[in-house]
């Protein structure tokens, strides 16, 4: 694939990004180098390769699931001004 001087024009148009005519004939230099490259990689053979998702094999640290109240119903309401068996207890103001 090749990138020529329109495309680039238009990507950059449709980026909403200023391109000068001399900078535009650069990118599109640029552009067709990482193409290059890019169809450089689609050559390697990768068939038995299994995909990784990290540098090392490591497992993620997983917690229990398990459902609680999260111990800390009393820090939570201690500095409310009134509560009732772990709940805040407000003024009615809808009669």
């Amino acid at each position: 694939m090749s990138v020529d001087l329109q495309t680039v024009k238009r990507v950059a148009r449709l980026a909403r990004i200023a391109v000068s005519e001399a900078d535009a004939e650069r990118m599109t230099g640029e552009l067709n180098a990482i193409l290059g490259f890019v169809e450089q990689l689609n050559e390697v053979d990768v068939s038995g390769v299994e995909p990784m998702t990290s540098v090392t094999p490591m497992e993620m640290k997983k917690r229990p699931d398990v459902v609680t109240d999260g111990s800390k119903a009393a820090d939570i309401v201690a500095n409310a001004p009134a509560t009732e068996e772990n709940f805040f207890l407000v003024p009615k103001v809808v009669e």
